[in-house]
């Protein structure tokens, strides 16, 4: 499932305005944050995640193995914090996305 640039670039826009939704700790992508994320995927689609300065992932690291362990597209990277997409076909279609409401 790979994203052209302008799909890319629409998501990029939509997502400034998110505020971070999943913060990764020190402890890294735990089981537990794996969850979470991945229930925040499927309610919201787009979602904002921080890297704390403590751990010992970097932000594009983290955003690659979450993006691969979640089945998602890394948006962005920027600094500590990394934008992932993942699409849900339950999602009712033709209503404002998920992120907006």
């Amino acid at each position: 499932m790979s994203m052209t640039g302008k799909e890319r670039a629409g998501l990029r826009s939509e997502a400034h305005h998110l505020d971070v939704l999943v913060h990764i700790g020190h402890a890294g992508l735990t089981p537990a944050l794996l969850q979470s994320l991945d229930d925040v995927l499927r309610t919201k689609e787009l979602v904002k995640v921080q890297v704390a300065k403590a751990g010992d992932l970097s932000a594009k690291e983290a955003a690659n193995d979450a993006a691969l362990q979640m089945g998602a597209e890394v948006v962005q990277v920027i600094g500590r914090t990394f934008t992932l997409f993942r699409e849900n076909p339950e999602l009712k279609r033709g209503d404002l996305p998920p992120w907006r409401k």
